[in-house]
């Protein structure tokens, strides 16, 4: 049962982050073995930033003042 539990709790959370808009670097790295075997992943700041900016543009998110 454990097994199971663990994976619920991971699809809820990957189903949580994708409601949000957070990226998923495990599905990016999965993403990068199989399609892009001799290339280097980028690490995950590097990732969440690149990512950061595909989704706001170059100015970064909103801000309020």
């Amino acid at each position: 049962m454990d097994g199971a539990l663990a994976r619920a709790w991971s699809r809820l959370q990957a189903l949580v982050g994708r409601s949000l808009g957070t990226p998923d670097y495990q599905a990016y790295l999965a993403h990068h073995r199989v399609h892009h075997p001799e290339a280097t992943p980028l690490p995950y700041a590097e990732f969440f930033r690149e990512r950061q900016l595909a989704r706001y543009g170059a100015k970064g998110p909103p801000r309020c003042c």
